[in-house]
C-alpha cells in the first residue's frame, strides 16, 4: 500500500564523505571523513525544484536525473510513499570526482532524508541495513556507501543468493590515536575510467599479499596503529592507477618515504594519510606546492536525519 505524503513536510539529512580501499582493502574497507553534505527536502503541491550550493553548483543537473533526486525517489518507493512535488536543496562540501565518496554521500543523504518525511506521517523508517542495501545498489559495491551510512570505519562485503545481491557492512572502531590528513587536488578523476586500468586476473602471490595486508589493516586501524605502514601496502590497484594520476602517485611515494601511511583515497586522485603524529613539514608542504589542499580531518559520523529541522552540527 502506498501513502501520499502531505504538502508542507520538511526534512533534513547530513552525510559524511568517505575514503574507500585504504590501500589493500579493495572494494571492502572504508572510513567516513569529517566533511559533510546537507540535503533539505520539502513536499510541495507539484513539480520538482532542485537547488545546489557549494561543490557541484553549476555543474550537476537540476532535474530528475540529479543523483540525490533519484535516491529520494528510490527511498520513497522502498518506504511506500509518494509526494506530489518536491523542493530539494543540496549544500555540498564534499568535492566531486576526487575519490571522497561524493556520489555515495548523495545517495545515502537522499535515502536518509526520506526517513525525515515518513516519520512525520507516522510510517516506518528505513533501517541502517536498508540504507546500506539501497545505497550500495546504486554504487555496485558497499565500501563508500556503508561508511557514509554507519560512520567510522567499516568492513563491507557482498552476498549473492540466487539472483539477489545482498550488501553487508560491519562497523569497526578506529583507534583514537589515528589522525587523518586528506590531500585533495583540483584535478578530477572518474572511478569508471580508472577501474578499466585494473587487470581482470591477478596472481596468487598478489592476492595472498593483499589478503594479508587487508587483515593486518583491520588490526592496525583498531588496535595497533604502529602497523599502519605495513598494513596499507597494496599491489592490486594503486600501482595500476599510478599512470593515470602521476601527481597522486608521487605524493604517495613522498609520504611513505617519510614513514607516513599514505593511500589513494578510493579511485583517487585524492590521497589520504593515516598517522599518529603530525605530518613532517616536508611532506605537508609538498601538497600545496604540487596542487593539493591538505586538510586534517577526523573520523566522520553516521548519516543523520531529522524532520523539519536542520541537523548539521
Amino acid at each position: 500500500m502506498t501513502h501520499a505524503l502531505p504538502v508542507g513536510l520538511t526534512a533534513t539529512s547530513v552525510v559524511a564523505a568517505s575514503s574507500a580501499n585504504l590501500g589493500p582493502g579493495f572494494d571492502s574497507l572504508g572510513i567516513a571523513l569529517s566533511l559533510y553534505d546537507e540535503i533539505v527536502v520539502e513536499t510541495t503541491e507539484s513539480g520538482l525544484t532542485v537547488e545546489v550550493e557549494g561543490q557541484g553548483a553549476g555543474q550537476v543537473p537540476l532535474d530528475a536525473s540529479h543523483l540525490v533526486v533519484r535516491a529520494i525517489e528510490r527511498g520513497m518507493q522502498a518506504a511506500g510513499v509518494t509526494a506530489p512535488g518536491l523542493v530539494v536543496r543540496c549544500r555540498n562540501d564534499i568535492p566531486h570526482s576526487r575519490g571522497l565518496g561524493s556520489s555515495a554521500a548523495a545517495v545515502v543523504g537522499g535515502l536518509a532524508v526520506v526517513n525525515g518525511l515518513v516519520a512525520q506521517a507516522g510510517l516506518a523508517t528505513l533501517s541502517q541495513q536498508d540504507l546500506v542495501q539501497l545505497s550500495s545498489e546504486f554504487e555496485g559495491h558497499p565500501d563508500n556507501a556503508s561508511a557514509a551510512v554507519l560512520g567510522g570505519g567499516v568492513v563491507s562485503w557482498t552476498e549473492v543468493d540466487g539472483t539477489a545481491t545482498h550488501y553487508r557492512a560491519a562497523p569497526i572502531r578506529v583507534h583514537p590515536d589515528i589522525r587523518l590528513f586528506a590531500a585533495i587536488p583540483e584535478v578530477r578523476s572518474s572511478t569508471a575510467e580508472t577501474r578499466v586500468l585494473l587487470p581482470e586476473n591477478v596472481s596468487h602471490a598478489d592476492a595472498r599479499f593483499n589478503l594479508s595486508r587487508a587483515a593486518l589493516l583491520v588490526v592496525a586501524l583498531t588496535e595497533r596503529p604502529d602497523l599502519l605502514m605495513a598494513a596499507t601496502e597494496d599491489v592490486l590497484h594503486q600501482p595500476q592507477r599510478a599512470a593515470a594520476m602521476p601527481a597522486s602517485a608521487e605524493y604517495l611515494r613522498v609520504l611513505r618515504r617519510y614513514g607516513i601511511a599514505g593511500v589513494l583515497s578510493g579511485a583517487g586522485p585524492s590521497v589520504l594519510a593515516l598517522t599518529t603524529s603530525d605530518l613532517p613539514a616536508e611532506a605537508f608542504e609538498y601538497g600545496p606546492a604540487n596542487g593539493f589542499t591538505v586538510t586534517e580531518m577526523t573520523v566522520g559520523d553516521s548519516v543523520r536525519w531529522a524532520s523539519g529541522v536542520a541537523v548539521r552540527s
